[in-house]
């Protein structure tokens, strides 16, 4: 590797004039070998404010050369310690809260508010759960009738590989760090490309925190490029992958005949169903985030909303006023509740799919437009939220991920209809039901196709509970015990009394 480790002031802020983000590796900061660097664009400004780092295999070599070498002494090290070191991760992300938080709005175009009270607490708690976790993760024994036992040991895979998205970056990206390093594993870790802020600033807490070099490394650069070299590495027994479904097949067409264990989570088409017994009010105010939180940008909005035909066009008024009055604006601005998305190719995706449902005869009721913020923010990218409706259930608006601010509407008249459209999507992440009546909520629950349904409410999410979709949406499940065991390989033990 070449360059000499960059140098940092007490607040973690890179002194260099061209804020170039650096690689880290075996618990040193380097600069590419190719010496090449990628833009890092403000999605709200549309403008280049860092560059990172156009790595490729050479550097992915490296890290697992790293990673192989702490290995054996990071698995063996007593879990209290482990726990130990993880905690302060929690803690010195919780100290530099203010500056991840800045760090994630300008990198995704979030707001500022959103970013500093979901985003970056929520990757402290993912540290702070799996450290806890790692000290109750415990083994079975099964006695035989002849006095033998059986006993399983759980040991870690060794270095593994974890890639996360653009959306929720520090977010998710923990997410699958957290329980690597807490059961013994050493990480070969690579962010989007599209918001590789928080994950840089990681690398500097991990450097802070007393890891060990080589547990951890993190590599910036192309998915085709740092992406594909983790994937196919022969020593890396392990990927855990967040990212649209398409990758996700590429990655297991690769993974898949190297025999390695696999964790996709991948795209969606989420309905949201309302039955007219709902409690109204609330329902209004969820879906409403449901539908346009963080942009529409996350994997689990519902973007098709079913109404009861009963209640359609109550529904309809009262949602629309409320899409009326959420505020589009710049992300740093405390009353701004909807920012720029996240890259000016995914705004064209997002406006192409507004043509599209016009094409489909779908009718507009609000929304569907590039809007220009002025200021700063006269080149971001911004769009309107939209609510359509008046499109088939099987039309490729609703069938395809879309992944922005853009809902449709469909009215329904049974159970069994709003069933079988529901079901009709090769996605089977999330869906939510509005409902009173418990019997129906829990029929609807049992014959869904998803991994996760929400009963009149939407995001709760419980850390210890699986995560995960079914068809198109995934292979496997993370949080809790599920991610554990992901990480970790079941060895069966028999010993004859």
């Amino acid at each position: 590797m070449v360059g000499a480790p960059a140098v940092y002031d007490t607040k973690m802020r890179l002194r260099t004039s061209e804020k170039q983000l650096k690689n880290y590796i075996n618990g040193n900061f380097y600069q590419p070998i190719s010496g090449n660097y990628l833009p890092n664009y403000n999605p709200a400004t549309g403008e280049v404010y860092s560059y990172l780092p156009d790595s490729g295999e050479e550097e992915v070599n490296q890290a697992v050369k790293a990673g192989q070498m702490a290995f054996p002494s990071w698995s063996r090290m007593d879990t209290e310690k482990r726990f130990r070191i993880l905690l302060r991760i929690a803690d010195l992300i919780e100290q530099h809260m203010e500056q991840f938080a800045q760090a994630e709005s300008m990198d995704s175009g979030k707001p500022l508010s959103l970013a500093a009270s979901i985003d970056i607490p929520r990757a402290a708690q993912n540290f702070r759960f799996f450290a806890t976790a790692s000290l109750h993760f415990a083994s079975q024994a099964h006695p035989m009738p002849d006095g033998s036992i059986n006993y399983t040991l759980r040991d870690p895979i060794g270095v593994v590989g974890c890639i996360s998205p653009w959306n929720l970056p520090l977010y998710l990206f923990t997410w699958k760090i957290a329980p690597a390093l807490a059961t013994g594993n050493c990480v070969i870790g690579k962010p989007s490309e599209l918001t590789p802020q928080t994950a840089f600033l990681l690398s500097q807490i991990c450097d802070e925190s007393g890891l060990p070099n080589g547990v951890l490394n993190i590599i910036h650069g192309l998915g085709s490029k740092v992406g594909r070299s983790i994937v196919a590495h022969p020593e890396i027994k392990a990927i855990s992958f967040t990212g649209g479904t398409s990758t996700g097949r590429e990655i297991a067409s690769i993974a898949a005949p190297m025999f390695k264990k696999l964790s996709l989570e991948l795209g969606g088409k989420n309905p949201v169903i309302i039955f007219e017994d709902c409690d109204f009010g609330e329902m209004i105010k969820t879906t409403l985030h449901s539908s346009f939180r963080n942009q529409g940008q996350i994997c689990l909005c519902g973007s098709r909303i079913f109404i009861e035909k009963s209640i359609y066009g109550r529904f309809k008024s009262a949602f629309i006023g409320e899409v009326s009055k959420i505020k589009l604006g710049d992300p740093v601005l405390l009353e701004t509740e909807m920012g720029a998305v996240v890259s000016e190719s995914h705004l064209h995706k997002i406006l192409s799919y507004i043509a599209l449902a016009k094409e489909e005869g779908g009718h507009i009721l609000c929304g569907g437009t590039q809007e220009n913020m002025g200021g700063r923010c006269v080149n971001g990218w911004f769009v309107s939220p939209t609510v359509i409706e008046n499109l088939s259930y099987n039309c490729r608006t609703n069938q395809e991920e879309i992944f922005g601010p853009v809902v449709t509407l469909i009215p329904f008249e049974s159970e069994e209809e709003v069933l079988q459209m529901a079901n009709s999507t090769g996605y089977g992440l999330a869906a939510v039901v509005w409902t009173q009546h418990l019997q129906k909520a829990h029929r609807m629950a049992a014959r869904l196709q998803s991994g996760i349904v929400w009963l009149n409410c939407w995001m709760k999410r419980d850390l210890r509970t699986p995560f995960g979709g079914v068809k198109n949406s995934g292979v496997g499940r993370e949080g809790g015990w599920e991610a554990m065991q992901f990480f970790t390989e079941a060895k069966n033990v028999c010993l004859k009394i």
